[in-house]
C-alpha cells in the first residue's frame, strides 16, 4: 500500500503502474545499449559496473537465457542514479542524430557525385554554386579520372575519391552553415 499524506491527499510514492512503466524504460534502455559495439559504449557515460553486464548480455544468444539476462542488467541499472541513467539516454539520442545526420550527407554526396558524372560541367557549375568553398579543379579532374575508369573497366579508385571530396565539401558547408547559425544566435 503507498497510502495518502493525511494532510494534503497526495500519494507518498509513485503508484504500481507507474513503477511498472519505470522498470519497463530501463528494460529497454539496457536493450539497446546491449546491442551497442564496443566504441559506440565507450562515448556514452556509462558507470564501469555496468560494462561487464552490458557485454555479457550482447554475449548470450539463447532467446531465454538472453531475457534473462537483459532482466538482470535492468535490474543493475535500476541501482544508478536517474540522472546517470537520463545522461546515457540523452547521449545515445544524440548519437543517433548525428547518424542520421551522417547519412543523409551521404546520401547527398552520392547524389551529387552521380550528377556530377552524368551531367559534367552544368552540374559542376551548381555545386559550386551550392558549396564554393570545393575545388573546382579537382573535381572536374577527378569526374574525369571516374569516367576514364569506367570506360577502361579499372577499379573505382578515382570514384571513391570524388565522393570523398564532394562528401567533405558538403559536410564543411554544413559545419560553416551551423557555425553561423551559433554566432547568430550567441
Amino acid at each position: 500500500m503507498r497510502g495518502t499524506d493525511d494532510d494534503t491527499g497526495e500519494y507518498l510514492s509513485p503508484s504500481r503502474s507507474q513503477r511498472r512503466r519505470e522498470a519497463l524504460d530501463v528494460l529497454e534502455l539496457g536493450r539497446r545499449l546491449s546491442e551497442l559495439t564496443d566504441a559506440q559504449l565507450e562515448r556514452l557515460p556509462l558507470p564501469e559496473s555496468l560494462l561487464p553486464h552490458i557485454r555479457e548480455t550482447r554475449r548470450i544468444t539463447s532467446h531465454i537465457a538472453r531475457k534473462r539476462q537483459l532482466a538482470f542488467l535492468a535490474k543493475q541499472m535500476r541501482r544508478e542514479d536517474e540522472e546517470v541513467l537520463d545522461a546515457v539516454r540523452d547521449a545515445m539520442d544524440e548519437s543517433g542524430e548525428a547518424a542520421r545526420r551522417e547519412v543523409a550527407t551521404m546520401h547527398r554526396a552520392e547524389s551529387w557525385r552521380e550528377r556530377l558524372l552524368e551531367d559534367g560541367d552544368a552540374a559542376l557549375a551548381e555545386f559550386i554554386d551550392a558549396f564554393p568553398a570545393a575545388d573546382r579543379q579537382h573535381l572536374r579532374q577527378l569526374v574525369r579520372n571516374t569516367l576514364e575508369e569506367r570506360k577502361r573497366n579499372k577499379p573505382p579508385r578515382a570514384f571513391r575519391e570524388l565522393f570523398r571530396e564532394v562528401r567533405e565539401a558538403i559536410a564543411g558547408n554544413a559545419d560553416d552553415n551551423a557555425g553561423s547559425a551559433d554566432d547568430d544566435h550567441g
